[in-house]
C-alpha cells in the first residue's frame, strides 16, 4: 500500500548530567573538585533517501529517539555525546507540528538534510564551580532536557507536470510508454491506487518529471472514491497533462470529462486552476472515421481559444506522442516560476522564547537589533519570499521588538539594521 502521510513521535537527546567529585590522593597536593561535564544530547535529524519515494516506512516504526549524553565522571573526565537519530525521508516530505499543523521543514530541492530538534547540552561539572571563596563546590550543573513533538509527514512528490484524468483514459499506459515506470496496467474499471513518477528523456533536450496523480473521479470533492487523497502530489507540478478517452470508449463525453476534472482541481484548490494545461486525446488508434475527427474538431473549438492545445495521441501505438512531449517542454522551458515551497512556519527550539533579544538606538534615525535568537530567525526565514518576511514581522511584533523600538521614538522612515541588513521602518 502506497502511504504519502504519516504521525510519529520524534524526541532529542537530554544532555548529560555533571558530575561532582573531589580528588583526593596521598601526593597530590593541589587537589579539589574534578568533576567532569555531561555529554551533549544528540540531535534528531532529517534526511533526504533518493532511494524512498513512499512513506510506508512509517506505518511501523513510530518513534524516533537521539541517544541521549552521558553524564561526567571523576578525574575531569567528561561524559560520552548522545547518537543523533536519522529519520531518512523520500525527497518532497513535508513536515509539520502535529498540535498546530504549523511547517517544521520541507525536505525538498537544496534541502537534503536538517537538525529539527537539538540535543540538550551536557552540565558542567563541579570543577567548573571553584573559585578562591569557593574551594570546594558540592554541585553541578544538570544537562539540559531533551525537545519532544509529535509530527506529520506529508509527501508531495517533485514532479514538473502532472497527469490528470479520469480511470481508464490510459494514463498508466502513458505513462509505461514515455518513461522508466513500471505502472500495473489492465482493463480496469476503477482507478489506480498509487501515485507513479517517471522520468522523459527526450532526445536533443533535458528531461522532465512526470506523476500520474490517481484517485480523481468526479465527486471527489465530497469525499467519493479516493477524495482529494493524492491531489497534494500535483501541488509542485508547472504543467498539467489532461487525457481524455477521445474514442468515448466507454460513452463519456471527453468535454464534459475535462470540466468535471478541473472543477475538482479547483475544489483541492484554486491554484491548480491557473496552472498551463495541454489536453493528450488519447486512444486515437480506434478512432471510427470521421467520428473521431470530429471529437478533436469539438475539443480543439472547446479548449484551444483558451490557450489549452489538444493533441490526438494513442498511448499504446505511440501516435502523437512526440509531439506531445516536446510541447510540452517548450512549455516548461517558457515557465519562470520559483520551485514550490513550504516555508518554515514553526520553530521548535525550546529555549528560543528564553534567548534575549537587544533593541538599541545608535543615532536620531538608526536603530538596531540583535540576539541570537534573531540570528536563528534570519537563517531560517526566506526574506525574499513575501510569506517569508510577512513571517519575520509577525515574529518582531509577537515577541515585543516592534513595540520596544516605538519605545525608543522610532519614527516612519528611519533604518532598522539587523545585522548585515538593512530595512525602513513603516506603520
Amino acid at each position: 500500500m502506497f502511504a504519502d502521510h504519516a504521525k510519529i513521535y520524534i524526541r532529542s537527546g537530554k544532555g548529560g548530567d555533571g558530575h561532582v567529585s573531589f580528588r583526593r590522593e596521598k601526593y597530590v597536593p593541589a587537589g579539589g573538585p574534578d568533576g567532569g561535564d555531561g555529554g551533549r544530547g544528540g540531535d534528531l535529524i532529517f534526511e533526504v533517501d533518493d532511494g524512498m519515494n513512499t512513506l510506508n516506512d512509517f506505518r511501523n516504526i513510530r518513534k524516533y529517539i537521539a541517544g541521549d549524553g552521558r553524564p561526567g565522571g571523576k578525574k575531569r573526565c567528561r561524559g560520552a555525546d548522545g547518537e543523533d537519530k536519522i529519520v531518512k525521508v523520500p525527497a518532497g516530505t513535508i513536515v509539520r507540528d502535529a498540535a498546530s499543523g504549523k511547517v517544521i521543514t520541507d525536505m525538498s530541492y537544496d534541502n537534503r538534510r536538517e537538525v529539527i530538534l537539538r540535543g540538550g547540552k551536557g552540565g558542567k561539572g563541579n570543577m567548573n564551580f571553584a573559585t578562591p571563596t569557593m574551594q570546594a563546590p558540592k554541585y553541578a550543573q544538570p544537562g539540559q532536557p531533551f525537545q519532544e513533538l509529535e509530527v506529520l509527514l506529508e509527501l508531495k512528490v517533485i514532479a514538473d507536470v502532472g497527469l490528470v484524468g479520469f480511470p481508464n483514459v490510459g494514463k498508466s499506459t502513458f505513462l509505461s510508454r514515455v518513461t522508466n515506470a513500471k505502472p500495473k496496467i489492465a482493463n480496469y474499471h476503477f482507478t489506480t491506487l498509487n501515485p507513479n513518477l517517471g522520468v522523459v528523456d527526450l532526445e536533443g533536450t533535458d528531461g522532465f518529471v512526470i506523476a500520474d496523480i490517481p484517485g480523481l473521479i468526479e465527486g471527489a470533492s465530497e469525499g467519493i472514491g479516493l477524495g482529494h487523497q493524492f491531489l497534494r502530489h500535483i501541488e509542485r507540478t508547472k504543467v498539467i497533462i489532461h487525457m481524455v478517452d477521445a474514442a468515448s470508449v466507454e460513452g463519456r463525453d471527453p468535454v464534459e470529462d475535462i470540466k468535471i476534472i478541473n472543477a475538482e482541481l479547483s475544489a483541492y484548490s484554486d491554484k491548480l486552476t491557473h496552472l498551463p494545461q495541454v489536453i493528450a486525446a488519447n486512444k486515437a488508434d480506434v478512432f471510427y472515421g470521421n467520428q473521431g475527427e470530429e471529437v478533436i474538431k469539438k475539443l480543439r473549438k472547446e479548449f484551444e481559444p483558451h490557450g489549452i492545445k489538444v493533441f490526438p495521441i494513442s498511448a499504446v501505438s505511440g501516435q502523437g506522442v512526440k509531439e506531445l512531449l516536446y510541447h510540452v517542454k517548450g512549455m516548461l522551458n517558457e515557465i519562470k516560476t520559483d520551485p514550490v515551497i513550504f516555508e518554515r512556519e514553526f520553530f521548535p527550539e525550546f529555549d528560543l522564547n528564553s534567548e534575549p533579544v537587544i533593541v538599541n538606538k545608535v543615532k536620531e534615525g538608526l536603530y538596531t537589533i540583535e540576539g541570537s535568537r534573531v540570528d536563528r530567525m534570519l537563517g531560517y526565514t526566506n526574506l525574499e519570499t513575501e510569506k517569508g518576511f510577512a513571517f519575520f514581522q509577525k515574529f518582531l511584533r509577537e515577541n515585543g521588538i516592534i513595540d520596544e523600538l516605538e519605545k525608543l521614538g522610532i519614527q516612519e522612515g528611519d533604518t532598522v539594521q539587523i545585522y548585515d541588513l538593512h530595512f525602513d521602518y513603516y506603520k
